[in-house]
């Protein structure tokens, strides 16, 4: 497969730096994860002390009811923030594993096409056609990469826009819901 102790080494230092790359992106994304696990820790036991404290303060069932109320939006609003980010975190993730896997690709057949024009140098009188055949099925299962990758990408950016429909939907009945049970209230 490989012809000179050179072409072995440049292989192998290939294959360490894309999983140096690989590493790189999981733990940068680990470390995202962990900032943002820990700001929304800090924050939620600030929101809690503060809302526990203005809980304590109602004077009366009205006032209790009208901030329990009041003090929904905000944590239903933290939640569709914080899976919004994890959501980022995890689509950039994948995305840079897809560009190293499509560059590894790209290399691959790069040197599958080489070795093919190699061998068919060398290749006996009469093994045009195996070598053609070889290198359509090649083709053809790059064609089905291909597909498949452009299919995964529209799947995804599906996936995104209907997840930020369905955020942008519940917020607004949250924020709707909480209106009204405001304007119940008051009336």
């Amino acid at each position: 497969m490989f012809a000179t102790p050179e072409q072995f080494a440049a292989a192998n230092k290939t294959n360490v730096e894309t999983l140096l790359t690989l590493a790189n992106n999981a733990f940068a994304s680990a470390e995202r994860f962990a900032a943002l696990n820990l700001n929304t820790a800090r924050s939620l036991l600030e929101d809690g002390l503060a809302n526990s404290k203005a809980l304590l303060g109602a004077k009366d069932v009205q006032e209790l009811l009208s901030l329990q109320t009041a003090l929904v939006q905000p944590l239903v609003e933290k939640a569709v923030a914080y899976n919004r980010s994890v959501y980022e975190i995890a689509s950039q993730s994948q995305e840079e594993v897809s560009k190293v896997v499509e560059a590894q690709v790209a290399e691959l057949n790069k040197a599958i096409a080489s070795a093919l024009d190699k061998a068919a140098k060398s290749a006996p009188a009469g093994s045009d056609v195996a070598v053609a055949a070889v290198k359509s099925a090649i083709a053809a299962a790059n064609s089905a990469y291909d597909s498949v990758s452009k299919a995964a990408k529209q799947v995804a950016e599906i996936a995104e826009a209907n997840v930020a429909a369905a955020t942008n939907a519940t917020v607004k009945a949250v924020t709707a819901s909480t209106k009204a049970a405001g304007g119940k209230k008051a009336a």
